[in-house]
């Protein structure tokens, strides 16, 4: 991490964290306790379990992750109410804005200290009973509140759906998302549903958030910046405009195949804020100001060529000298050579990743195996910018510079089709050609200064990803988070018994 950076960081949570132990060192006075006692890891938690007259051994609870996070919360709770703090708002309160309210009550003096919290004594005194009812209402709602604020804050898991990181990841593995390595992004439609990302529950298109409020985007100062061969998480750039019936395919290929109102006659189509489109998690390739380009499927950035990790993977042909072998032999490999119709006589294409390649070299039934990727030559459709003008595909393409905030782009006939999106969509300028003349709000432009970070994300299954390659840039305000383990993995396609993937549980990121 950048020293500048982590100086940045400190300085925003300094603040925060000492009014918070303020408050702490003027309560504990309040209920007896040395106020320095506040300040002690781990000792504090116990000397709060004292106060509210919980059990001593929760302590142990401290040490158990995810557990630990609601233990602390609810015996924050409690000892807030020691000093008669009741109602909902002021344990919300208590949770969200602990470093205000903290201070204010430590210095409040009409605020005393009322005993242990968590006894029945306690509760009959000074009238603290609730309804069962209203228990399990303040029960769920809190506990809502607080998954909510973890999701947007610090966590969230993330399921992966398609085989586009194979072999790195699997579909069926549900990971954890850190949202505090690149710094949480403030919610930029804050009126949602609960829990639904885009979509209400057991619908299509049902909206699960209200987007009469849009806030700007901010970020919260993160851990580090995103770096190359990250694994991240962010919002689909092209999922601002979305076919309801047809969500699997973006909407501007769909526009491209059959045409803007052949689309909008057919399907039903909406619009979707920055952070309420499709997650998508692919490698960071490129980060701002790199230069990327690829040739016959391997990448290069900044004139260094950046061959497929193992955890990939890429078409390989491979010719065998007899069919007449053991079949059980490949088997380790998933080849599937029984459902792959064969290009030519003993030869077959199929998707492997580097390591396997070396392995099937050392059959002696194997001939050859060499990497298969597609030709230079015609335009692949899809494949960006889309300009007719480029003869790009999947496998090769560029150079292409990645903009950086601050970075000022030459606009002429040959950047425009690489940098319209950007500069119009992403970053909101009104953009128009006239007489062969450049318009940016409304003004002839020769040039355009970036406001934002972009990178450039890939799938490890080179063949098998929608990514940079056909949309191009990822804004920095759609990054969602870092991929930082697996925590379970399910295979569907497997038996019973075998369903679980063990070996992949707590499987870290790389």
């Amino acid at each position: 991490m950048e020293l500048a950076h982590l100086f940045g960081v400190l300085i925003f949570l300094a603040p925060v964290v000492i009014l918070q132990y303020i408050g702490l060192w003027k309560l504990f006075e309040k209920a007896g306790k040395p106020g320095w006692e506040a300040l002690v890891p781990i000792y504090s938690f116990w000397v709060m379990l004292k106060i509210t007259g919980r059990p001593a051994w929760w302590v142990i609870l401290y040490f158990i992750p995810v557990v630990n996070f609601f233990v602390a919360i609810g015996v924050t709770i409690d000892f807030v109410k020691c000093f008669g703090k009741f109602k909902f708002w002021e344990h919300a309160a208590t949770v969200i804005l602990s470093f205000v309210v903290l201070p204010l009550w430590g210095f409040d003096k009409g605020v005393k200290y009322l005993g242990e919290s968590a006894t029945e004594e306690f509760k009959q005194q000074h009238k603290y009973i609730k309804s069962k009812n209203r228990e399990w209402a303040d029960a769920i709602i809190f506990a809502v509140v607080a998954a909510t604020m973890i999701r947007v804050f610090f966590i969230e898991a993330y399921t992966i759906p398609s085989g586009s990181m194979e072999r790195s990841l699997l579909i069926g593995d549900f990971l954890f998302v850190s949202k505090v390595n690149y710094g949480a992004r403030i919610p930029m439609t804050p009126i949602a549903f609960p829990f639904a990302h885009h979509t209400m529950p057991l619908t299509t298109s049902t909206k699960a958030y209200w987007d009469g409020v849009q806030w700007k985007y901010h970020r919260l100062p993160g851990l580090s910046k995103i770096k190359r061969n990250d694994v991240v998480v962010f919002n689909f750039p092209e999922g601002d405009t979305v076919a309801v019936e047809n969500q699997a395919e973006s909407y501007y290929a769909l526009e491209r195949s059959m045409g803007r109102q052949q689309v909008r006659s057919t399907f039903t189509i909406i619009d979707r804020p920055v952070d309420k489109r499709e997650n998508f998690i692919k490698r960071c390739i490129g980060i701002p100001g790199d230069v990327i380009s690829m040739s016959s499927g391997i990448a290069n950035v900044n004139g260094k060529n950046e061959p497929l990790k193992n955890t990939g993977m890429m078409p390989y042909r491979i010719e065998f000298k007899t069919m007449d072998f053991n079949y059980a032999a490949l088997d380790e490999f998933n080849l599937n050579l029984g459902g792959t119709p064969p290009i030519a006589d003993k030869t077959y294409v199929v998707d492997a990743s580097p390591e396997i390649a070396d392995k099937l070299k050392a059959f002696d039934f194997v001939k050859s195996v060499t990497l298969s990727p597609d030709a230079p030559g015609p335009v692949q459709g899809g494949v960006f910018p889309n300009d007719p003008n480029r003869a790009w595909n999947r496998d090769n393409f560029g150079p292409i510079k990645i903009p950086s905030k601050g970075w000022t782009v030459k606009i002429d006939s040959n950047t425009m089709p690489l940098y319209y999106r950007a500069i119009r969509t992403y970053e909101g300028n009104k953009v128009e050609q006239k007489a062969g003349v450049w318009y940016i709000n409304d003004k002839p432009a020769t040039s355009y200064t970036f406001k934002m970070d972009y990178y450039w994300m890939m799938g490890d299954n080179r063949h098998n990803s929608a990514d940079s390659r056909y949309w191009g840039f990822v804004p920095e305000d759609h990054i969602v988070g870092k991929a930082l383990f697996v925590w379970m993995s399910w295979d569907s396609t497997a038996s019973f018994l075998h369903k679980i993937r063990w070996s992949r549980l707590f499987m870290g990121i790389h």
